[in-house]
């Protein structure tokens, strides 16, 4: 029988590329997701009942463990961006990743794979990046044995950074901005999930290893590279973190007041994040010891931000036309 790996939150931006990514190597993929109904997409990745979505809580022993029964390896790609009732950091990011790689282990499980994140500090002032390196802290004494991937910020088609600021182009002339000289290592989706795949495989020393991709920018050369792509002309407005912090402070009171049914755009803990670099440490292991060489944004870009363009697909087409009426 084909080895079976369980991938939590694998119906995430990440998870379904190392899903799609094990389904193609022949192995079987469980998808541990909370609602498996939506997860449904996940199922082509592979032959009839190689790809299966199941319903899963990485906040309780025996729903994490009931989804672990029989696996040869297990990925935790659960993770948030904002801090909301149940699912808190310290819930999901410590406690989460901890109870995946304790029982674990106890199942003898061969291969464990945790995605982390770049800037996990457990001294850190921002509560995202302290519970990431708890839970690192967690998964290395449960699992001595796991590989930790810390992708920078993370880019593909379904990614929440260059989506984002793309979409807020179409609302206005003017692109406010925080943390605009804070540097970051864009990494693309499917060579985080190469590297995961590799771990799953046994290729991978035990450790953590920071991923980034060839180009550092600032978030403002970031920005402009979407603006380029997009063919948009907006006023990037660089906010002082004061008067970020003010109006995070204010769609957290909104979120907190609406019990998370309103999800605040802009959390205080998100401000403290954008005033430190996120970039591969220089003594860090990375792609180069893992033998994959990152696809830069200039290749990737264009294939998915095509359709923030005035003119959408037909963007070329009329760009041609206008040429044409030109040279004629």
């Amino acid at each position: 029988m084909s080895k079976l790996v369980t991938i939590y939150g694998g119906s995430g931006f990440v998870g379904r590329y190392i899903a799609r990514r094990m389904a193609k190597q022949g192995w079987r993929v469980r998808v541990a997701v909370r609602r498996p109904n939506e997860a449904l997409f996940v199922k082509p990745y592979g032959a009839v009942g190689q790809v299966e979505p199941i319903l899963c809580n990485i906040r309780d022993d025996n729903s994490v463990r009931a989804a672990m029964q029989g696996a040869d390896a297990v990925v935790n790609c659960v993770g948030v961006l904002n801090s909301i009732g149940k699912n808190s950091f310290d819930a999901v990011h410590h406690d989460g990743a901890g109870r995946v790689a304790r029982i674990a282990s106890e199942e003898g499980v061969g291969q464990l794979v945790q995605l982390s994140a770049i800037g996990a500090n457990a001294d850190s002032d921002s509560e995202y990046a302290r519970t990431k390196a708890q839970g690192e802290e967690d998964v290395q004494a449960a699992f001595p044995g796991a590989v930790i991937l810390r992708p920078s910020v993370i880019f593909g088609t379904d990614d929440q950074f260059f989506n984002r600021f793309a979409n807020m182009t179409r609302f206005g002339p003017i692109l406010p901005i925080t943390g605009g000289n804070t540097k970051f290592q864009p990494v693309h989706v499917d060579d985080v999930a190469k590297a995961a795949e590799m771990a799953i495989l046994g290729q991978v020393e035990a450790g953590i290893y920071e991923l980034g991709g060839p180009d550092v920018e600032t978030l403002r050369e970031s920005i402009d590279r979407m603006l380029k792509v997009t063919q948009r002309r907006r006023l990037v407005l660089n906010l002082p973190f004061g008067i970020a912090r003010i109006q995070a402070g204010i769609f957290d009171m909104i979120q907190w007041i609406s019990g998370g049914l309103i999800a605040s755009p802009l959390t205080r803990d998100q401000v403290t994040n954008l005033g430190y670099d996120n970039v591969v440490a220089e003594d860090a292991k990375g792609f180069a010891d893992l033998g994959i060489t990152p696809r830069a944004m200039a290749a990737i870009l264009p294939d998915y931000l095509w359709r923030f363009r005035a003119g959408g697909q037909y963007a070329a087409i009329q760009n041609s036309a206008k040429n044409l009426r030109t040279d004629g």
